[in-house]
């Protein structure tokens, strides 16, 4: 039985996190910068789960394009 209630899961650097969302690794930076993922700084390096970057970028998308089809309707 193990002490730990949940599964390890390992950080990504901002390379690696970047590549699974699709963006450049200096824009994933300044979205965590931003509050807009949730990323932690290890002294000057950035690292992410990815669990914590898969759904607030996708209902981003979703607001965005919905904004799109809003403004092409005008």
């Amino acid at each position: 039985m193990s002490d730990f209630p949940h599964e390890f899961e390992p950080f990504l650097d901002s390379t690696q996190a970047a590549t699974l969302v699709q963006v450049h690794p200096k824009t994933l930076q300044r979205y965590a910068r931003a509050g807009r993922v949730t990323g932690y700084r290890v002294g000057k390096l950035w690292r992410f789960r990815a669990s914590d970057l898969v759904l607030p970028l996708k209902e981003e998308d979703t607001t965005e394009n919905d904004l799109d089809d809003g403004a092409r309707a005008r």
